[in-house]
């Protein structure tokens, strides 16, 4: 039988506490216990990038973390990306550009996204194809993201 832990975070700014038996995932823990069900599960191993989320600052696979890992961080989910009910650029991006078909891998690759363009508000498209590459998608050819992505970097310079 499993013990239970006190997982203690902030999740798209807003702090939350559970107790949850101490093999529970990051992604089980923000589907289950906070509702939040824009991060998917897919390979369970890390691999297709469905489950990506920013934690501290960084892309993480959350699929491959426990939630009691998650304790004392910051993690951003999708639900978390657009603010006052209204899009983020890349989301609308995304949207405009046919970057999704559908949705399935859509968190994960915005997020991936999102990582690169506040650490490079400029990216190349090699820069693009290396930041999604741990994230696959089954329907876009990539074409579709590739665009948005550079769209987006545009409209965030501009600020809108």
């Amino acid at each position: 039988m499993s013990k239970e832990v006190d997982v203690d975070c902030t999740v798209n700014g807003r702090p939350c506490k559970r107790r949850v038996q101490s093999r529970m995932l990051l992604v089980d823990f923000l589907r289950d216990e906070l509702g939040l069900t824009g991060t998917h599960i897919g390979c369970d191993t890390g691999h297709c990038g469905a489950c990506t989320v920013i934690m501290d600052g960084v892309t993480i696979k959350s699929c491959l973390l426990l939630a009691v890992q998650a304790s004392g961080s910051e993690v951003l989910t999708i639900e978390g990306v657009g603010e006052g009910g209204k899009l983020h650029p890349l989301q609308q991006a995304f949207l405009e550009h046919q970057g999704l078909q559908c949705g399935y891998c859509t968190p994960g690759m915005i997020l991936s996204s999102l990582f690169l363009l506040k650490r490079n508000p400029n990216p190349t498209e090699e820069e693009v194809r290396k930041a999604i590459e741990g994230n696959l998608c089954r329907c876009t050819g990539y074409l579709g993201i590739l665009k948005a992505v550079k769209a987006a970097a545009s409209a965030m310079k501009k600020g809108t």
